[in-house]
């Protein structure tokens, strides 16, 4: 399988490349801002299997502009079709809703769901030439319709709730083709990002633990499931 995962440098990212970099049938793409933590998921998944078939590609996906102009190409010079996206990137600011600035609202909603529905529409092409392929957004239970809000993340909640709406969107509009597209809404997940928001708190699950859920759900899910929002939690948080 050809797969890529956003936000892949820690936390479940980091542990999703790990697992699908395993099997060297699959042809993994990390993205991430960090070239230093690529470069110890690289060898990482080296120790693991020396045959593993993982690259890293650092890129900041925070301006959209750039995905169409350099991030595509980064792409397409490893892989010419596409089975599995995970857009997993994300990014928490914990902050009262009065004292937000423009540019930390624009940053939120440029991470959490414009880049990553820019990434799907580039990539729609090559995931039209797999049998069967699956677009996976990772949400949170922070933007599911219905539960616990807190204070300091209504725009983290906003903009994840726009990602699960948008993958309801998507699976509408290709519907009669062979991509599916399902978001997973996550509770707490012992990650830095959780910690940001809940400092000292100590959630049920960890990476590993979430990832191998993931994991299992991007490649079987597509058989089962199109246009769902699934709330994967224990905790909230």
């Amino acid at each position: 399988m050809n797969v890529i995962i956003t936000g892949a440098s820690k936390g479940i990212g980091y542990q999703l490349a790990k697992l699908f970099a395993k099997d060297e049938n699959n042809a993994v793409l990390a993205i991430a801002r960090s070239e230093n933590l690529l470069n110890e998921l690289k060898n990482e998944c080296i120790r693991q299997n020396i045959r593993n078939k993982l690259k890293t590609i650092t890129f900041d996906i925070e301006n959209p502009n750039n995905i169409k102009e350099k991030l595509k190409t980064e792409i397409l010079k490893y892989v010419d079709s596409l089975d599995i996206i995970i857009n997993n990137a994300g990014i928490l600011i914990n902050k009262n809703f009065e004292e937000f600035k423009i540019d930390e609202i624009q940053k939120i909603f440029n991470i959490n769901i414009i880049s990553q529905a820019v990434l799907i529409q580039e990539l729609i092409p090559l995931l039209k030439k797999s049998t069967l392929s699956h677009v996976v957004n990772i949400s949170s239970m922070g933007g599911f319709q219905g539960s616990s809000k807190f204070p300091g993340l209504s725009f983290y909640s906003s903009s994840k709730a726009a990602l699960a709406s948008i993958t309801e969107c998507l699976a509408e509009e290709y519907k009669n083709e062979n991509i599916k597209f399902n978001s997973l809404a996550l509770g707490a997940v012992n990650t830095e990002m959780l910690n940001e928001a809940f400092p000292g708190f100590n959630a049920p699950l960890n990476a590993d633990e979430m990832a191998k859920y993931i994991y299992d759900f991007a490649i079987n899910g597509c058989k089962y499931l199109n246009g769902k929002i699934l709330p994967v939690s224990l905790s909230t948080p």
